[in-house]
């Protein structure tokens, strides 16, 4: 017998017969003679639609109430599972945040785990109880609600299955495992059979979609092992664990891209002791999250200062940098959101040299340039255009030796999903 931690994405909960789906799931584990914990997400698009809400009533609404508007879109979640559990004659509760023992500090918005106290879930474990806990959300010492970020909800997952002494953490969402690249760029892409949490958390980090990085980095503290699958098939999906021997040994583990930041130019900034720290030390302290940066060599005593941020921290960064100009004595600031980073990641390349060699004359030869350049002993990241990026990774998967034998195919659609696909795509 063993007891895991099941975590469902909003896909896999996006309707009442998902919903029956997720349940029938749950009860086979049951029967199987596992204890579970089920972790939710909100169903579908909910969290847009309730930011959607909160928009049409406040330019700017309150950190504090939005917190508490997103939070109850999980909420509905697991209480619609714990009814659909409890109607096939199963035992089921469900838990919000606070009555799970999430306890976050007071970040609204980006709160971070400082205590899980799953007393509770224990007990209802030990009465036979499939407790659902809803994701994405705690509780700050003021009693009140926060939430986790986008992806919060793995995280949750990570966190109760580390707070009740978990055998597993499985993740389903809709794709069956973590691939050498996104499958839906490049068709060749693998599918990994187990990851070692430094390679996960670098891709994470760089864009892949699977895991919420937070996640990941829980995940490797704690030494919580996670089973990444789908929530439609029963086949097995991708293990992220500590490395060890039987794992696949390659230079390159996989290419990740991210489609979603955008590059800051402060130009003709004073070549003085101070600028940079003064930059930046004003973005962290508005929440800015800075990615890559590149200051360039001083001319007639004056620098370029260029950095990358996500998308949805450009209002703010705008804010700050305008606010520094004058100080600062720059001429100017630009912003380039037609960009995107491709990432090659693996444990490997630290004692394999001629990785970004070999990535630069890949990109060089399939007329791909590159913006900016950053590194680390498993990543190497690249700015490029972004009507280039598809390009990019593709000849990247093939140069260093990732493209698997079949060709992957995205499962058949439901009218349903057509019509959300497309609606999307607008």
């Amino acid at each position: 017998m063993s007891l895991i931690v099941a975590k469902f994405g909003g896909t896999s909960v996006a309707s009442p017969e998902r919903i029956k789906m997720v349940a029938n799931r749950l009860i086979k584990m049951k029967q199987e003679g596992n204890d579970v914990v089920a972790v939710v997400s909100a169903m579908g698009k909910t969290t847009d639609e309730l930011m959607s809400l909160a928009a049409q009533l406040s330019q700017n609404p309150p950190a504090r109430e939005i917190d508490r508007l997103l939070s109850t879109g999980e909420q509905v979640s697991m209480t619609l599972l714990a009814m659909a559990i409890q109607a096939h004659g199963y035992r089921s509760m469900s838990f919000t945040g606070r009555q799970a023992g999430i306890h976050t500090d007071n970040e609204h918005a980006k709160a971070k785990i400082t205590l899980v106290h799953a007393d509770r879930i224990k007990a209802a474990i030990d009465q036979g109880i499939i407790p659902v806990v809803a994701g994405f959300q705690g509780i700050d010492k003021n009693g009140d609600i926060t939430t986790l970020g986008r992806g919060g909800s793995d995280t949750t997952a990570v966190a109760v299955a580390y707070g009740i002494g978990a055998d597993m953490c499985e993740i389903y969402s809709d794709v069956d495992g973590v691939y050498t690249t996104d499958p839906r760029v490049d068709p060749r892409a693998r599918k990994l059979d187990a990851i070692s949490y430094e390679d996960m958390l670098e891709l994470s980090s760089a864009g892949s979609g699977v895991l919420q990085s937070r996640a990941v980095e829980f995940a490797r503290k704690y030494h919580v092992v996670i089973h990444a699958r789908s929530a439609f098939t029963d086949t097995p999906g991708t293990l992220v664990k500590e490395a060890d021997p039987t794992m696949e040994q390659a230079v390159v583990t996989g290419i990740a891209h991210d489609t979603s930041e955008v590059k800051v130019t402060i130009r003709d900034a004073p070549d003085t002791p101070g600028v940079a720290a003064h930059v930046f030390t004003a973005l962290a302290s508005n929440n800015v999250n800075v990615d890559m940066i590149i200051q360039n060599v001083s001319e007639d005593g004056h620098t370029d200062i260029t950095f990358t941020c996500p998308e949805a921290d450009l209002p703010r960064a705008r804010t700050v940098i305008e606010g520094l100009l004058g100080t600062l004595k720059a001429r100017e600031y630009a912003v380039d959101e037609s960009i995107a980073k491709v990432s090659i990641v693996g444990t490997g390349m630290k004692s394999s040299p001629g990785v970004a060699a070999k990535a630069f004359q890949t990109l060089a030869d399939n007329d791909v340039n590159i913006l900016l350049i950053s590194t680390s002993p498993i990543r190497l990241s690249m700015v490029v255009k972004a009507e280039q990026v598809e390009r990019a990774v593709c000849c990247l998967h093939t140069a260093f030796g990732l493209d698997g034998d079949s060709v992957f195919e995205e499962k058949m659609l439901s009218a349903e999903e057509l019509a959300a696909k497309k609606q999307k795509g607008r």
